[in-house]
């Protein structure tokens, strides 16, 4: 294949992987509401039984997006995941918060009692969205890094890429925008969870109350990702000339993406209707319980969409604010051809992975949630 196709295709998987990602934050959505989902301690373990049936989901995915990133465009993984570390690092512990708590929440002998063990579900409910989607917003309003190649001549310090000051990514977090999108995946996360929840728990008392939280989510969700849509459509973006290589500032440069892309804008609007179209139902017919479903599809075709206007259409996916040359693009920071080649075949299994999940996700569902596995004591 051709080395410019097989770019294109892996950028194409990473971005599956982010937006599968994000729909599975549905888990950090529900656990972030425990105390308003549940009322009782008994309505609080369904909430925490049902989602931790899928945590083991949410983290893997997060994994597996970061193995691919760093097999085929390492020069993005050493610059972000080495340089920006302490937001990374964040992320990571409040996983291992998320796994240490449903481990030990409800062992005998546990000193720091069971409620503890919830607000540490909460936390990461609340950050990891939030982190993330404050990470994920560089890639349209840029990083503080420098990329210099010529670094791997050096004998004591040969490192391509540093970051240009002392917060190693919490720097993130000073640019209001990236929190804007950061409360955008937050609040899809809580929608994604109460929609899920209404699903997953065969409990009126917490379907009422995810009902309620859904639309508690579904309006500032709204307002944070358009205000974050709008502004990102009329700023400046970082496009590269293919022959040369050199990065320039183009305006209005992901509208033209959009404008561009056409297919792609159509397959974003199909998102944009599947996930109001899920919510809209859910709130609208009482009876209804499978919103996750079309709003999930639609979350992960809008987040898909939003990664490939990032990286294709000779758009710099990782722009430097600092050095506008050293800004990412997927020419100039994926592997060989031949490492590209290799994992092109190992790909073609993804379909298999898939379709595990899937035969897994139905077989761990088949069980409802109810008060009576509760009091049973199976699971968390």
């Amino acid at each position: 294949m051709d080395y410019s196709i097989l770019q294109h295709y892996w950028w194409f998987l990473v971005s599956l992987l982010g937006a599968l990602l994000v729909f599975l934050l549905f888990v950090q959505g529900a656990n972030s509401l425990i105390f308003s989902l549940g009322k009782t301690p008994e309505e609080r373990r369904m909430v925490i039984n049902s989602t931790g049936r899928k945590w083991e989901l949410t983290f893997t995915t997060l994994v597996t997006f970061g193995g691919a990133f760093f097999a085929s465009f390492p020069l993005f993984y050493s610059t972000s995941f080495g340089g920006a570390y302490w937001l990374w690092m964040i992320i990571l512990f409040t996983f291992v918060m998320q796994a240490v708590s449903y481990e030990f929440q409800n062992k005998l002998g546990n000193l720091l009692g069971t409620r503890t063990f919830q607000w540490m579900l909460v936390i990461n409910g609340i950050l990891a969205p939030l982190l993330l989607g404050g990470a994920v917003a560089t890639f349209f309003d840029g990083s503080n890094f420098i990329v210099d190649k010529m670094n791997i001549t050096q004998e004591l310090q040969p490192v391509i890429s540093r970051w240009a000051n002392l917060s190693h990514g919490l720097d993130a977090l000073l640019d209001p925008w990236n929190l804007i999108f950061g409360f955008a995946v937050f609040f899809l996360a809580r929608m994604l969870g109460t929609l899920y929840i209404i699903n997953n728990v065969s409990d009126e008392a917490v379907r009422s109350q995810a009902r309620k939280q859904l639309m508690y989510a579904t309006v500032p969700f709204l307002v944070f990702f358009l205000s974050f849509l709008v502004r990102t459509l009329c700023k400046d973006g970082f496009a590269y000339d293919p022959a040369t290589g050199i990065i320039a500032i183009e305006p209005y440069k992901y509208l033209h993406n959009f404008l561009d892309m056409w297919y792609l804008t159509i397959i974003f609007l199909v998102g944009v209707v599947l996930v109001l179209g899920g919510v809209i139902a859910t709130v609208l017919k009482k009876d209804f319980i499978r919103g996750i479903w079309p709003t999930g599809i639609g979350v992960v075709l809008v987040v898909l969409v939003l990664f490939l206007m990032a990286g294709w259409n000779n758009t710099a996916y990782y722009p430097s604010n600092v050095d506008l040359q050293s800004s990412l693009t997927i020419a100039n920071s994926s592997s060989s051809p031949f490492t590209l080649n290799t994992m092109s075949v190992v790909s073609l299994f993804i379909p298999f992975v898939l379709a595990y999940i899937v035969v897994a996700w139905r077989a761990l569902d088949k069980k409802e949630i109810t008060k009576d596995e509760v009091s049973q004591g199976d699971v968390y």
